[in-house]
This record gives structure tokens, C-alpha cells and sequence, in this order.
């Protein structure tokens, strides 16, 4: 662990040169420069600062190896969806993820999706519309998951809510085996992708038209991923992307 390798991780994913960083904090370069180097240590006013502008917290910037995150987690990006069209369901019981993911996987080789296109993306998220007592009582919870449809598949097989997803901007983090630590990894990476807007001035845009976040999970030489969607309202340009993954 390193205050200053912090300091200067912070400042890279922000991409602001010492000269920028300098002038925020109303020092010199080269006190940035000592910083970062170990070779000086802000005063107690001044880390308070520092944490405030990339808002992380105190005890995380002085104690934490913030860099080891890269390893699990990607940088933040801002990416322009296009418009897509799903076929989706949900599904609420002990464990709806997988339920709800099962039944689709069943519909999607029903319905021919899966024949015309085996590589069809399965996208999910959390259903949040389950009472307290149906959590507390009986260990209830949502979850929905829908398919992402391509533009040439067509069918009149029922069984889930056909819904079109509009053009949007999502800020996305991915998350390296996020099933070794489900319940610390894809939180943290929800945590991350919110510690970016906020950092940024970015703002969690709702809809009606579309999704307010979602997760895709894929695999790619062998390693498990998962990209965490949530939608902003961004003030930068976004990159443009037409797949997921």
C-alpha cells in the first residue's frame, strides 16, 4: 500500500495531468509530484480534500491498495446503446436468477432464437418490486432477464413481454469472475461505476423507455466476465457501440 501510488492512481483515472491536479488543489507540480513519490504527505485538511474530489473515502485512500482493483475491475467508460428490441420475463422465488435465466435459455430454443442465432446476448437485472414480507417471510426476491432480439428474427412465440429499448448512454464497468465473490464483486463494480458519475458530474437518468441498468455476462478465453449497464445522463460524448461485451 502507498498514499502517494493512490494519489496518482486517482489522478490518472480522472486523466488529469499533475499540472491540472496541481492547480485544483492550489499547489505547485512538484508538490504533487512528492506526493505521489512518497517523498512528502499531504496535511490531514488537505487528504480530507483530496477525498472529497475523487470522492473516495479517507480511510480507503490512506490504508487501501486502490490500484489492486484493476485487476478485477475495468475503467469506467461511457457507451451509446443503440436502440434494440427484447423478449423478456421475470421471475420471483428463492432464487429467480437462475430460474428466470433457465426459462428463458427453454424459451429461446422454443422460439428458434437460438437456432437462428446461438450466440444470442441474455441480458438481466434486478426486479425490484417484491414486498418485505415476501423478502423477510417467505426469501423471496426478482429478478428479470430478457434477450436481446437481432434485427432478422422474428416469431410469434409467446410466453414473454416483447419491449424495444431506446438509444441511450450507459456508464459500464466489467467485472473480471464476478461469481468468485458474487456479493462483494458485482456491488462494488455498481459502486465504482457510481463513484465515476459522481466524480464526473454524470447523473443516473430513469426512463420509461429504457433500462435503468442491466448485467451481461459472457466468456471469453476461458474467463468468466459480466458488464455492469447503468444508464446516464453524460455531458461528455459517449463512444459508440453496437454490441455488448
Amino acid at each position: 500500500m502507498s498514499l502517494g501510488n493512490n494519489i496518482s492512481f486517482l489522478r490518472k483515472q480522472k486523466k488529469l495531468t499533475q499540472e491540472q491536479f496541481a492547480e485544483t488543489m492550489n499547489v505547485t507540480r512538484q508538490t504533487i509530484s512528492r506526493w505521489e513519490s512518497d517523498e512528502a504527505t499531504p496535511e490531514l485538511d488537505t487528504l480530507i480534500e483530496i477525498c472529497t474530489f475523487f470522492s473516495c473515502k479517507l480511510d480507503e485512500l490512506v490504508r487501501s491498495d486502490m490500484s489492486a482493483k484493476d485487476e478485477i475491475y475495468s475503467e469506467v467508460t461511457i457507451r451509446r446503446l443503440p436502440a434494440f428490441r427484447m423478449a423478456r420475463y421475470v421471475m420471483i422465488s428463492p432464487n429467480p436468477e437462475d430460474d428466470v435465466q433457465h426459462y428463458m435459455k427453454n424459451w429461446g430454443e422454443k422460439s428458434g432464437l437460438l437456432t437462428e442465432h446461438p450466440d444470442a446476448k441474455l441480458i438481466g437485472w434486478d426486479f425490484p418490486f417484491v414486498s418485505q414480507e415476501q423478502q423477510t417471510r417467505f426469501g423471496l426476491h426478482g429478478y428479470a432477464a430478457a434477450y436481446v432480439l437481432p434485427e432478422d428474427f422474428t416469431t410469434d412465440c409467446g410466453g414473454v413481454e416483447y419491449s424495444d429499448n431506446n438509444e441511450a448512454d450507459y456508464a459500464v464497468i466489467t467485472v473480471t469472475d464476478p461469481f468468485v465473490q458474487p456479493f462483494e464483486r458485482i456491488p462494488t463494480g455498481y459502486k465504482h461505476i457510481m463513484e465515476y458519475m459522481q466524480a464526473n458530474n454524470f447523473k443516473d437518468k430513469i426512463a420509461d423507455d429504457v433500462l435503468g441498468c442491466f448485467e451481461y455476462e459472457y466468456e471469453k478465453d476461458g474467463i468468466c466476465y459480466m458488464d455492469i449497464f447503468i444508464h446516464t445522463e453524460a455531458v461528455t460524448k459517449a463512444d459508440a457501440y453496437s454490441s455488448f461485451g
